[in-house]
């Protein structure tokens, strides 16, 4: 049976995933480790809106302090109404990391802005953003990465490895606040037993 020692080390989990949440999201602010390209406007609007700081970060780290405390309520009505606020945590810190797997799924799939040859010339653009549905995306062509951009240097792999950890950290965060959800659920549901083990009647 799910247990409260279970809970508290779930909550406690977040804390290093949103710290390695926030560390990939500041450095997608420097590509190159230059902070020159953010200063200039040339860093993709997802990694700018920060949602790894202040999503997986901030907001999740807040609401799993919500569902880190012991269960110490004493009676049946008190149990429960603890219950449902840890459900409101849980339910708030899932969707701010289910919002910032979607906001970096979309910064990944649409690669990086980058200086490179285009039709006129050197010019700031997406050069691997998809133009339609059907194209194949170039995350399955990666013979394409080394010669898309000119500056940053290597701003290709530096999306892709740091998005793609953004979006790892939010997609464990918001498994885990799920599993919060079922638990404080539950624990409305059957009373104080269920987080001692032992189901005893409401």
């Amino acid at each position: 049976m799910y247990s409260i020692r279970c809970s508290r080390f779930l909550a406690l989990a977040m804390v290093p995933i949103a710290v390695v949440s926030t560390l990939a999201n500041l450095l997608l602010l420097f590509p190159d480790l230059d902070y020159r390209y953010l200063a200039e406007g040339h860093v993709t609007r997802e990694a700018v809106w920060c949602t790894g700081i202040w999503l997986t970060g901030f907001v999740v780290l807040v609401a799993a302090r919500g569902f880190a405390s012991s269960h110490t309520k004493e009676g049946c009505c008190l149990f429960r109404t603890d219950m449902l606020c840890r459900t409101a945590y849980s339910c708030v810190a899932a969707c701010a990391a289910g919002l910032c797997f979607l906001i970096n799924e979309n910064g990944l799939n649409n690669g990086p802005l980058c200086l490179h040859n285009g039709t006129e010339g050197l010019e700031w653009e997406r050069p691997l953003k998809r133009q339609n549905m059907d194209e194949k995306s170039y995350l399955y062509k990666p013979e394409r990465w080394p010669s898309a951009c000119v500056e940053p240097r290597g701003v290709v792999m530096w999306n892709i490895v740091l998005f793609s950890i953004v979006m790892a950290a939010s997609g464990l965060q918001a498994i885990i606040c799920t599993v919060q959800i079922l638990h404080a659920v539950l624990g409305v549901i059957f009373g104080p037993g269920f987080c001692k083990n032992k189901v005893t009647p409401a």
